[in-house]
């Protein structure tokens, strides 16, 4: 067996997402299954490179997990020539220039999304990554969480027949930071830092209808701030400027309509944090994080409106729909689009989620506030470079 090693820069490892998601349970995993199989007796080993701003930080993070290489010294990491690939997880008003210096030393990038704060940036990135002739991708989670891998299943399938309409709801109540701590860093609640469910969440809503059921061509959008005081991580008061809550309707290429509501101020009252129903003429279905319930027009029943019915009598509903199975093995999704854009960097795999992919995402979240801010429905063009 060969081993081929792949050193990565991984930048932002210190914040939430960048610990649990993509050190420990995508690169730390890899490395923990003996790395990953490249088919024909050769082995690829990811070799973490953490960095970052704060050196304490990143010196205990590093002695828990028996790492050997950090350093706050982003360019020198980047001057490294063993050094092959730069990811990053940092707030986004940072993630710009990070970005363009990996792709001037000549890396592969992957990052989170998104990937600028604004469309004029993203798409910038993606030209200097084209024409540096580097790879490069964008971190589509959703794509690969259970739910909605089922979700694909049946689209691919036929199930739905032609599919009429999509709702989500994402979203729960993270805590305003005075007698609970919230589980959200307080950045998020402030616009001139990057924060901001639309900036956040709409960039995931792209890919995700553009992947199941076609590309976004308008948004209506409204905004709002909800719990507009909130307390940071010093238990100080602060003013939220950014949006916490998010009320989207996008027609889809195709005729189909999708509304999605997004908030960090509702209470879970649904099976998982987030959910999509599906209507199609032939059948529904509702998927989650990881589950997928559906109902065939053929066992679809025949529901009249009578508010004289009992309270409890709607749980027969629910009884009526059927569980999707999972028929596979589901891995973490950061982990297995990990694997995927790793085996696109080393051999050349077709890989479509990249710095373009990830541009049409910021487009739609600036396509939302815009609309939220002038009260109409806007076109979204087609992003090209």
């Amino acid at each position: 067996m060969t081993r081929r090693t792949v050193r990565i820069a991984m930048n932002g490892v210190t914040g939430r997402m960048g610990y649990r998601q993509h050190l420990v349970r995508s690169i730390l995993a890899l490395r923990e299954q003996g790395g990953l199989d490249l088919g024909d007796g050769e082995t690829l080993w990811p070799e973490p490179v953490l960095v970052g701003r704060r050196e304490p930080a990143l010196r205990a993070l590093a002695e828990r997990h028996g790492l050997t290489e950090w350093s706050t010294d982003l360019d020198a990491v980047l001057a490294d020539p063993t050094v092959d690939v730069y990811f990053d997880a940092q707030v986004t008003s940072a993630r710009v220039e990070a970005i363009k210096k990996a792709i001037a030393a000549g890396k592969h990038v992957y990052t989170e999304k998104p990937t600028a704060t604004g469309l004029d940036g993203a798409l910038e990135l993606a030209r200097l990554a084209r024409d540096a002739g580097i790879r490069h991708g964008v971190v589509q989670d959703k794509l690969f969480l259970p739910g909605l891998r089922k979700l694909k299943r049946l689209i691919d399938g036929g199930f739905f027949g032609e599919i009429l309409s999509v709702r989500g709801e994402f979203g729960y109540w993270v805590f305003e930071g005075d007698w609970q701590e919230a589980q959200r860093p307080s950045w998020n609640y402030r616009a001139e830092d990057g924060g901001g469910i639309v900036v956040d969440m709409f960039p995931h809503w792209e890919y995700v209808l553009h992947e199941l059921f076609g590309r976004v061509t308008t948004v209506t959008a409204h905004v709002a701030t909800h719990v507009p005081r909130r307390w940071d991580e010093r238990g100080k008061p602060y003013e939220a400027t950014a949006d916490d809550a998010a009320y989207g309707i996008f027609q889809l290429e195709g005729g189909a309509v999708a509304q999605i509501n997004s908030s960090w101020a509702v209470r879970v009252h649904r099976d998982e944090l987030v959910e999509f129903q599906v209507d199609g003429t032939h059948g529904s279905a509702v998927a989650g994080l990881r589950g997928c319930r559906v109902q065939h027009r053929s066992g679809t029943p025949k529901p009249v409106w009578n508010p004289d019915l009992p309270l409890g009598a709607g749980d027969s509903f629910r009884s009526q729909w059927s569980e999707v199975p999972d028929n596979a093995e589901f891995d973490n999704g950061f982990k297995a689009q990990w694997e995927l854009f790793l085996r696109h960097v080393v051999l050349g795999e077709p890989y479509r989620w990249d710095l373009l992919a990830g541009a049409r995402g910021v487009q739609l979240a600036e396509l939302g506030l815009r609309s939220a801010a002038e009260g109409r429905r806007l076109d979204v063009p087609e992003v090209t470079l």
